[in-house]
């Protein structure tokens, strides 16, 4: 990745999530080793090196995806070889008589009754009644035991909103990649299915293997399951020639019927971005900005949708760059966000403005305002990432004030 693509990458990053706290997704906080956090880590890093699939799509606050080349419709192997195969249940549509919890008791019950015989220990579960993943996540983690030597098995379950699903790829370097054999499948009820065989560490530090299979449902469900032929992640010595579960089974485990009462369960993580889309056109917030922006300084070209786009600006021969994003949050259920202003400093009207960045402070960015208008339209504006910064702090602060920013949705 060269380094504007990375400064870009951060910057939009950062701006989508800045006083957000709240509202990262949680999943990856929380579940510490499990396998979402390492697999998002991993498939941006490869594609980084490889050239592969990874693109950032930013499909509004605090809902972050790195998705690959569309996810085709085909029914196949789209790379590598696989060891796939033999005949699995896959999910059904989630009835509304599910269950509203789960426990996480119950999601490590029914993880250990999906595995082969073996002796399971340092067993836990996490389930949708977790205060700190908000039921937007849940999992187990344990070590398996077949006899054949100690294993550490993970699953993840999270449920992405419609369109902002993961795509499911591989790498188009395994070798690079260091990853054995990789495969994407689409199964009669449309879900994809990838089974992998890799390493935990793509740099050959160290030989222990990983394997790991993924499903991603059109309900939006994602479930992940991870062994490694070591009873611990990162560093801890192999205990066995190869994780216990073959492919077919860890593909029975991800698409057992069972897993219908716990998807029901968990949240969408993530904001819906329909909810809080102000039906502002590309068109129609290039006409704002450019109402806005002192004399000299010209629009010249757009990237962006949804939400979010990065506007380049031209004064006389200097070239720049400011990305906005504006959102909506009169008309949304989630009102977790209006905590991310609590430090706001607040005008006459109820007008709520935050800055994160700049060259004085502590944060690793470029100087963002960010405003929140008494009618819930939020607006974040910020420097770009190409050319100079054309902008100074207060005029970015009058593009994020104005009162010219009202939803047409």
């Amino acid at each position: 990745m060269s380094e504007p693509d990375k400064f870009e990458d951060d910057l939009l990053y950062a701006l989508t999530r800045t006083g957000e706290g709240f509202r990262t997704e949680q999943a990856d906080l929380v579940a510490g080793g499990y396998r979402r956090g390492r697999s998002r880590w991993r498939r941006r890093s490869t594609a980084a090196v490889v050239g592969g699939a990874a693109a950032l799509a930013l499909v509004g606050t605090g809902a972050v995806y790195l998705a690959g080349s569309p996810a085709a419709k085909d029914t196949g192997t789209v790379s590598a070889a696989s060891g796939s195969g033999g005949p699995a249940a896959t999910p059904t549509t989630v009835r509304s008589s599910a269950p509203t919890v789960v426990t996480g008791d119950e999601v490590l019950a029914t993880f250990q009754a999906l595995l082969p015989k073996g002796e399971t220990t340092e067993a836990k579960g996490r389930g949708t009644d977790d205060e700190q993943s908000k039921g937007t996540f849940v999992g187990a983690d344990l070590v398996f035991d077949d006899g054949q030597g100690k294993s550490l098995v993970q699953i993840g379950i999270q449920k992405h909103r419609p369109k902002q699903e993961q795509p499911r790829t591989c790498p188009t370097d395994l070798k690079l990649a260091r990853i054995d054999s990789c495969s994407v499948t689409t199964l009669p009820d449309g879900s994809r299915l990838q089974l992998q065989q890799g390493y935990e560490y793509s740099d050959n530090r160290a030989d222990t293997k990983e394997w790991d299979a993924t499903l991603s449902g059109p309900d939006g469900r994602e479930i992940t399951v991870s062994e490694w032929n070591a009873a611990r992640e990162k560093g801890a010595p192999d205990s066995r020639p190869n994780p216990p579960l073959t492919l077919d089974q860890l593909k029975a485990v991800v698409t057992d019927k069972s897993w219908d009462r716990v998807v029901a369960a968990v949240k969408f993580d993530g904001v819906d971005t329909d909810a809080v889309d102000p039906g502002l056109s590309l068109e129609d917030r290039e006409a704002a900005l450019a109402g806005l922006l002192p004399p000299g300084v010209t629009v010249t070209g757009r990237t962006g949708s949804a939400l979010l786009a990065t506007f380049q600006l031209a004064r006389g021969q200097e070239t720049g760059s400011v990305v906005l994003r504006v959102e909506n949050w009169s008309k949304s259920d989630d009102n977790s966000w209006a905590g991310a202003f609590k430090d706001a400093v607040a005008g006459p009207d109820g007008t709520k403005v935050l800055t994160k960045g700049g060259a004085d402070a502590k944060e690793k960015m470029p100087l963002m305002v960010n405003v929140l208008h008494p009618d819930g339209m939020e607006v974040a504006v910020s420097q770009g990432p190409a050319g100079k910064e054309l902008l100074t702090p207060e005029q970015l602060k009058a593009i994020g004030v104005s009162p010219v920013w009202k939803a047409r949705k």
